[in-house]
């Protein structure tokens, strides 16, 4: 496509509320899609189309959150409500088409809750009936655009924040507007973004470098996957403004090799952008020049961890280093350099655009704005939600997720991953905040829940997140290294109903000292899902215990 400037952005938006006049059959083609037998259902629609003569678009999509419902498929009839399907087979698609092209009323079979009836799309409000609503900041694009289309972003703002920026205003106002809008990184430790910003530009160098971690590793966990695959280039984006408010000429993505069709739409993306002035020299027509390329990781759950991340990307075996200094003193190559996730960096295109009192404006207290989770487990519809910060977690699992899937009554809410905690079912009614989780003995991670009924074993659970941050520990420090080793074995004695009393108090010891003295998040965190199980469920750990009578420790 022709070289922007920031005039063909401002003319673009003026035009871009005209209606298409061709209807349009979108098909979600992201990684869950395309797992659940999206490509031929998408062929199998083409080809109807075509066989029958009809000039529609037929349009692949990312993920529009309902992964329980894949393939999904959104047909939108000229002058008509579009209509989302799930569950769709290449079967199917024949009863689709010759309802569309009849023009009669659309098949109900297979009818699931279109977009519009989900969410707020872009926080404007939607009627619905009844129950618990999303708000789409993060997802407003997804399950909309075509991804891999760079005119279907221009034509929803795509850009315009970045020619804002670069014709309005200064790297501190920017920040300024961080700070109002109170955004904190979505990544797991909740840091204030816009303090971070400031921090990074102010520090000296002879660069500065801007990352953005797409190294999402939490069992159960795809928001950033399902945002890069969905809407790349509301993250590249937002790494663009971070970039010229931090002085910085080149940054990077650092994706997990794992994600394929995530790398493959990004590096799409980086291409389409650079083709149109939006990457390069002069961006804009303006004193600003930015480059960006992709980094792969090899899978490593603690290259998550900032300085770990620094030392992969450097090609270094990915180990934490202590801090201070901080990556935004002394970060790639000793450089400045500023980390934030693919959730942080796709908020800031709205922020931009709205202004900080409008994202501020949502969720509760010091937790502002959205949070994007990857809701799994005993659920009946498992997928990705975006909700605003103080919604309850019952709003959640039993509103918008539709409670358990098994009959049985839920029993526990893990959070934060592998690093978090065990929320047990009497504490549903908790507004979901950081300060509220962290209360719980969880954290809110970077966005994982995972749901249990009681029919979930707490005890053999405990010793499967233990044994992930084993395997996964980098062995550097020997808080991390020992304790959680020994802490697995007390664990396994327990579960053979081997254990005793005193294990269960070395548990605790080893947790504590693990939780003070580890380099890293990893060592830091592992302890908590045993220490909330233990703190909220106990008797079943004492349950397993050997008893009194085969101790062998009485006369």
């Amino acid at each position: 496509m022709p070289r922007l400037t920031i005039a063909d952005l401002a003319a673009r938006h003026r035009e871009q509320t005209a209606a298409s006049s061709q209807p349009t059959i979108r098909v979600g083609m992201s990684t869950c899609g395309m797992a659940a037998g999206a490509e031929p259902v998408f062929e199998a629609l083409a080809s109807e189309v075509k066989s029958r003569g009809l000039d529609w678009r037929v349009a692949r999509t990312g993920c529009a959150g309902m992964c329980s419902m894949e393939p999904l498929v959104e047909v939108a009839p000229v002058g008509r409500p579009a209509v989302m399907y799930g569950d769709v087979t290449p079967e199917f698609t024949q009863t689709l088409v010759a309802a569309c092209a009849d023009g009669g009323p659309l098949p109900t079979e297979r009818r699931v809750p279109g977009i519009a009836e989900l969410a707020r799309i872009a926080g404007e409000p939607v009627a619905t009936d009844g129950g618990p609503l999303q708000y789409r900041i993060v997802m407003r694009n997804c399950g909309v655009i075509d991804p891999e289309e760079i005119e279907e972003y221009l034509d929803r703002d795509g850009y315009q924040a970045l020619a804002k920026v670069l014709s309005t205003m200064t790297p501190e106002q920017v920040i300024e507007e961080l700070k109002v809008s109170g955004l904190r990184g979505r990544g797991g430790a909740g840091f204030p973004a816009w303090l971070k910003w400031h921090l990074t530009r102010e520090s000296k160098g002879e660069e500065h470098l801007i990352v953005c971690n797409g190294d999402e590793g939490d069992p159960g966990a795809y928001m950033d996957r399902s945002v890069l695959e969905g809407d790349p280039h509301a993250v590249l984006e937002g790494i663009i403004i971070g970039g010229y408010v931090i002085g910085a000429k080149n940054g990077f993505f650092y994706i997990r090799a794992e994600y394929p069709l995530a790398i493959q739409r990004i590096e799409k993306a980086i291409r389409q952008a650079r083709a149109a002035g939006l990457l390069g020299n002069n961006i804009l027509g303006t004193d600003f020049s930015f480059n960006v390329e992709v980094r792969l990781g090899a899978g490593a759950f603690v290259c998550g961890e900032e300085t770990a991340l620094i030392a992969s990307v450097e090609g270094r075996r990915g180990t934490p280093s202590p801090r201070p200094p901080y990556p935004s003193v002394k970060g790639l190559w000793g450089q400045p350099t500023m980390i934030n996730n693919v959730e942080s960096l796709a908020n800031m295109a709205n922020i931009m655009l709205r202004g900080g009192a409008w994202f501020a404006g949502i969720g509760m207290g010091k937790s502002t704005g959205t949070k994007v989770f990857a809701v799994t487990g005993k659920v009946k519809h498992a997928g990705l939600v975006e909700i605003p910060m103080g919604m309850t977690l019952r709003d959640v699992v039993e509103g918008i997720c539709g409670g358990s899937a098994t009959g049985s009554p839920i029993k526990a809410v893990q959070t934060g991953g592998p690093s978090g905690g065990l929320i047990p079912a009497r504490e549903l009614d908790t507004p979901i905040t950081y300060e509220h989780l962290q209360k719980l003995g969880s954290y809110m991670g970077s966005g994982g829940m995972i749901v249990m009924d009681e029919t979930d074993d707490l005890v053999e659970l405990s010793r499967f997140y233990l044994g992930f941050c084993v395997d996964e520990s980098c062995g550097k420090c020997a808080p991390c290294r020992i304790g959680g080793t020994q802490m697995l074995r007390l664990l396994d004695k327990i579960a053979a109903g081997k254990g005793t009393e005193e294990d269960i108090a070395t548990i605790k010891r080893i947790a504590r000292a693990m939780q003070k003295a580890s380099l890293c998040g990893l060592g830091q965190g592992a302890p908590s899902p045993i220490l909330s199980a233990l703190r909220y469920f106990e008797p079943e750990f004492r349950g397993r215990l050997v008893s009194d009578s085969n101790s062998g420790c009485h006369p």
